[in-house]
């Protein structure tokens, strides 16, 4: 099982939320039904990035050091080829 890193962005609140999980649309829909006390005010939310990991260790290490990043960097992330969103989106 392949573990994920994502990041979800609120273009109306231009807010960042940083997480993992093993099913990026489910945990995406989840955001915005309001699963999730962090992210509820805050909806509609976007994916913007993914990025694998084979364990849920390494995954969530990544996610710690993403969670530090300002915005600038996510942006930059985010346009950078280590995004998989893409690659996702032609698998599924």
């Amino acid at each position: 099982m392949k573990y994920y890193v994502y990041i979800i962005h609120s273009q109306k609140f231009d807010k960042y939320y940083k997480g993992y999980t093993s099913n990026p649309f489910l945990r995406l829909k989840e955001h915005n039904n309001g699963f999730s006390r962090y992210t509820a005010n805050f909806t509609p939310w976007k994916l913007v990035f993914l990025q694998s990991f084979p364990t849920k260790k390494e995954a969530l290490i990544r996610e710690r050091k993403l969670k530090k990043y300002s915005k600038e960097k996510l942006k930059n992330l985010i346009l950078s080829p280590l995004n998989e969103i893409n690659d996702y989106n032609a698998k599924t």
